[in-house]
């Protein structure tokens, strides 16, 4: 088995893997939708979608945050080191 040739052939139907992963998720929210839970523990827990919208609002404020603490400690000024001017 050839590892590199499967990557070389999902590589190149990426486009059409990536639109087959966002058919499959909207479907998976649109039958959230349709079909009711059948044990809820919370009441927003029966909103139809709740999961799906939940989960990307999540991944969103993670992201917010790693980049937020990433420019506060990690990142520097252009000019943080000192400019070597000697001719050594």
């Amino acid at each position: 088995m050839d590892l590199g040739y499967w990557l070389e052939k999902l590589v190149r139907r990426g486009r059409l893997l990536s639109l087959l992963m966002l058919g499959l998720m909207a479907i998976l929210v649109i039958i959230d939708i349709i079909v009711p839970p059948a044990y809820t523990r919370f009441p927003w827990d029966g909103l139809g979608g709740f999961a799906a919208v939940y989960g990307f609002v999540s991944c969103v404020v993670l992201i917010a945050v790693a980049k937020g603490l990433g420019r506060l400690f990690l990142y520097q000024p252009e000019d943080y080191y000192p400019e070597n001017d000697s001719d050594d």
